[in-house]
């Protein structure tokens, strides 16, 4: 896929040639000097007359029309470099990469050396390619009959650069690593609840372990009826499907210490069960194991570039659903961890399984906890469509979360819990807790109902309610699943 090579890009006999714009120069410079004379100062003309912008993100095409062995070159717009981005040049290339392949261009040449600036050396560059290309060109096939037409994809991508070349190759390969597991994701959340089961999720964690020789565990309903799973159990009463609790295990390091213990939500469908949804917002509720598919992505991003860590992901996965044998307000509940629960909403079932997940994880040997759940309404209403919320017991581990988050470009926010915020989950006259205790602070609410089985272990709780789907497409991406936390999953364990 990835070609690397130290030699004059002006020779690429690609089907384009990507060039990276900084600013607008009145005069090209260094490489570009050399292809303006090529074109005997003709680049300069269509600068001045603005048919090459330096605007970010903005793509110039130009025809080579027999002047090179390359056919077209596509400028891409940079802005001004002292203020360029990693995420504008990732959604830049991203733009470029979309393009591409609705053009059917199956090869892509790269000046990369136009790219850099003072900011954005080569190998931060070069990640950026390797990230943006499986994000900006994935695409979900969904069940249409398909026209008998052959697919036209982009086969190879030549990297054109004067440095190290073996650096470039990893960076480029890193990258590609995080993109592609985010697009695993994305296909995870993407597929329909018929199709997609607690034992289908299994299945594909088994894929996983086989893959990357990770240790496995699933543990069926017969063994979290021995164990005391009681919150699991009662989100699954209703279904027909199974529940899984499923394990993976990946051991960097020589002895089981510093675990992190990464926890997802696994609702393959949600009705809200007795508490149920309305006809507008039971539709689209495949998507409620966003947190699993983050998880998922994130492990094989772990498998794939091994680092130095010990890692325990729990997914506790079932649908929630109504029958006669359905859990409902008013029940309560005895959780893996002992403690009590009274049901009060059928529909903030999330935190349910969650609490015995992370008891599980804790069983483990996790020495920090991070939860992953499109858990709540209230933190759409709270921060929209664009921010996932976060909140935590620990400022320290909450640090190193924020940090991945920013160098993965996942942007997180915040929430405080206070005292008063436990008493009011803590406040059931039968029970131990309440798992709702109203709509005020109901994305709070839903953390620090978890953050009562974390304890006293370092945890943080990141609701994907808002940012595990888009409703329109985007330049790393189509419309729907976004796949996102895998990557700050995966830079957490790596940088931790």
């Amino acid at each position: 896929m990835f070609e690397v090579h130290n030699k004059n890009p002006f020779t690429s006999e690609d089907d384009c040639l990507f060039i990276g714009v900084q600013n607008v120069p009145e005069k090209f410079n260094g490489q570009l000097a050399q292809l303006d004379n090529m074109f005997n100062g003709q680049l300069t003309e269509l600068v001045k007359q603005g048919d090459i912008s330096a605007k970010c993100k903005q793509l110039s095409i130009i025809h080579t029309l027999g002047n090179m062995s390359v056919k077209r070159l596509v400028f891409i717009g940079l802005g001004n470099p002292k203020s360029l981005k990693e995420e504008q040049l990732k959604k830049a290339f991203g733009r470029a990469f979309k393009h591409a392949q609705k053009q059917k261009w199956k090869s892509i040449g790269i000046v990369l050396d136009s790219f850099i600036t003072e900011t954005l050396p080569f190998d931060d560059v070069t990640y950026i390619i390797g990230e943006a290309f499986p994000l900006a060109t994935y695409h979900f096939p969904g069940y249409k009959q398909q026209a008998n037409i052959p697919d036209v994809n982009i086969e190879k991508i030549d990297i054109f650069s004067a440095y190290d070349q073996q650096e470039i190759n990893a960076a480029c390969t890193t990258g590609y690593a995080y993109g592609k597991a985010t697009n695993s994701a994305r296909t995870l959340v993407n597929t329909p609840a018929n199709l997609l089961t607690a034992s289908d999720l299994a299945d594909y964690a088994k894929q996983l372990a086989d893959t990357y020789q990770f240790e496995l565990e699933i543990l069926e309903k017969k063994d979290m009826e021995r164990l005391g799973m009681g919150a699991m159990l009662a989100v699954n009463k209703g279904s027909v499907e199974p529940p899984k609790m499923i394990v993976l295990k990946y051991k960097g390091k020589e002895q089981w210490t510093d675990v992190i213990g990464l926890v997802g939500k696994g609702v393959t469908f949600d009705t809200g069960g007795y508490s149920l949804k309305t006809k507008a917002g039971i539709v689209g509720m495949k998507t409620d194991m966003g947190g699993a598919a983050a998880v998922l992505g994130a492990m094989e991003i772990i498998g794939e570039l091994k680092p130095e860590k010990n890692v325990v992901a729990v997914i506790p996965s079932t649908d929630n659903m109504i029958s006669g044998n359905a859990f409902k307000p008013d029940d309560v509940i005895t959780s893996f961890s002992g403690k009590t629960i009274e049901v009060l909403n059928t529909d903030a079932e999330g935190r349910l399984i969650l609490a015995d997940a992370v008891t599980y994880a804790q069983h483990h040997g996790a020495n920090y906890l991070i939860d992953v759940a499109t858990l709540t309404g209230g933190v759409i209403t709270a921060l929209g469509l664009d921010k996932t919320g976060a909140m935590t017991n620990d400022e320290a581990f909450f640090e190193q979360v924020l940090e991945a988050s920013l160098e993965s470009g996942e942007f997180i926010w915040r929430l405080p819990i206070t005292e008063s915020d436990r008493e009011r989950v803590r406040n059931s006259p039968i029970a131990d807790l309440n798992n709702s205790p109203g709509r005020e602070g109901h994305a709070i609410m839903g953390g620090a109902f978890i953050g009562e089985f974390a304890e006293h272990t370092p945890w943080v709780h990141l609701d994907i309610a808002g940012t595990a789907t888009v409703n329109k497409d985007h330049d790393l991406g189509p419309a729907g699943a976004t796949g996102v936390m895998v990557r700050t999953l995966a830079t957490l364990v790596e940088r931790f």
